[in-house]
C-alpha cells in the first residue's frame, strides 16, 4: 500500500512508520520539518504541494497535533486545539479534491474525551464523554472539547468516497526514546515511581504491537467507521501500573507523591498534573467484537516485554529468544 502519516516524526508516528516500512509498503511521513527520504513538507493548515502525495495513495493516517507534554497554559491549549483541528479540516480538504481519493481516512483522537471517573469503564458504546465532571479543573474540559473537535473536523469533512476512523487511542507504551513509557520507566528508576495523588486513578494504554496490529486490522477491514478506542482490556490504577514496572525493572521501592509535589514535579518537566492525575478507565469495545485479539492485554506481560527492549537496546542485556525469533502475529489472531 501506499501510506502517507501527517505529522508522522512523532513517537506514534515514528512507531507506525517502522512497522508499516518493515511490512513492505510505500510510507510518507508529511512533517514541518522534512529532513530525511520519505519526508514532504507542509504546515499541517493550508493545501500545497503535499496534497499530491494524497491523492492516489490507499491510506491516511493522520497523527499531526502539537504534544500534550506541555504546561497547559492558555496559548498552549488554543495551539493544541488549533494544531488538530487544522489538520484534521486540512486533510480532508485534500482527499476531497483528489481525483483518486484513499480508501481510508484513519484520523488520530484520544480517549482523553471520555469522563475523568473510577466507577465504571468507558467503551464507544456506553462511554461517558468527559466535560461536566463535578470536583475537576475546568480546564480538563477544555482537552475534552480539543477532543471533540478533533473528531468533528474529521466527521464533517466531505469524503464520500473515504471510510474514516477516528482513533481514539490510550498512551501508547513502546521503548522509544521521549515516548510516554521512557518517561514512566525513567521516574521508575530513580525511585520516584510511586502512587501519585493515592495512585487510584486509571491509567488506560496499548502495546505498541497491538497499537500497530489495531491500525492494521482497521485498515484490513471495510466494515468499520467511525470512532474505535485503541486501548488495552486492562487499565489499571497508577499505583499498580508503576508497581508493576518497578518490578519488571527490578526497582525495589517507588515514593509517593501528593497532589501539590505531583504539580512541581510537573512544572518542572514542563508538562501537565492532567496527564497524571486524570482517571482515564478506557476499553475496547468495537475491537474485541469486530474478531481483533490481543497479544499483549495484561499490564505485567507488556512492561516485561517492554523493559526486554529498552534493555537490549542500551546493550544491557540479550533479548529472549522467543523476542528474537519474532514478536508479530497476524493481526486477528487470539492469545
Amino acid at each position: 500500500m501506499k501510506v502517507v502519516l501527517p505529522g508522522g516524526t512523532g513517537q506514534v508516528g515514528t512507531v507506525l512508520n517502522r512497522a508499516l516500512t518493515a511490512a513492505g509498503h510505500d510510507v510518507l511521513v508529511l512533517t514541518r520539518r522534512p529532513a530525511r527520504d520519505r519526508e514532504i513538507g507542509w504546515d499541517g493548515a493550508t493545501l500545497g504541494p503535499w496534497a499530491e502525495a494524497v491523492d492516489g495513495c490507499d491510506v491516511v493516517i493522520n497523527l499531526a497535533g502539537r504534544s500534550v507534554s506541555c504546561r497547559y497554559t492558555h496559548e498552549n491549549l488554543r495551539a493544541m486545539m488549533d494544531s488538530r483541528v487544522d489538520s484534521a479540516r486540512v486533510v480532508g480538504e485534500a482527499i476531497a479534491a483528489a481525483a483518486r481519493p484513499p480508501r481510508l481516512w484513519l484520523q488520530m483522537s484520544t480517549a482523553t474525551i471520555y469522563a475523568h471517573r473510577h466507577d465504571a469503564p468507558n467503551d464507544e458504546t456506553t462511554g461517558v464523554i468527559g466535560g461536566s465532571e463535578p470536583g475537576v479543573p475546568d480546564y480538563w474540559a477544555y482537552s475534552v472539547e480539543i477532543a471533540r473537535n478533533w473528531e468533528r473536523a474529521q466527521t464533517e469533512a466531505s469524503t464520500p468516497a473515504t471510510r474514516k476512523v477516528a482513533l481514539r487511542s490510550a498512551m501508547v507504551m513502546s521503548p522509544d526514546r521521549g515516548g510516554v513509557f521512557d518517561v514512566l520507566l525513567r521516574l521508575a528508576r530513580l525511585g520516584l515511581g510511586g502512587p501519585v495523588a493515592g495512585g487510584a486513578q486509571y491509567v488506560s494504554w496499548i502495546h505498541d504491537d497491538d497499537f500497530v496490529r489495531a491500525v492494521e486490522f482497521l485498515i484490513a477491514r471495510d466494515d468499520i467507521e467511525g470512532p474505535v478506542n485503541l486501548a488495552s482490556p486492562g487499565p489499571l490504577p497508577q499505583r499498580d501500573l508503576m508497581r508493576v514496572l518497578r518490578a519488571a525493572w527490578g526497582v525495589p521501592v517507588g515514593l509517593p507523591a501528593t497532589r501539590w509535589m505531583a504539580e512541581l514535579g510537573a512544572f518542572a518537566l514542563r508538562s501537565d498534573t492532567e496527564l497524571l492525575l486524570k482517571s482515564r478507565r478506557v476499553v475496547p469495545g468495537r475491537l474485541p467484537a469486530a474478531g481483533f485479539g490481543f497479544v499483549r492485554p495484561g499490564w505485567e506481560d507488556a512492561a516485561a516485554d517492554l523493559v526486554r527492549r529498552v534493555r537490549h537496546a542500551r546493550g544491557r542485556r540479550p533479548l529472549s529468544p522467543a523476542r528474537v525469533s519474532g514478536r508479530r502475529t497476524s493481526p486477528g489472531a487470539r492469545r
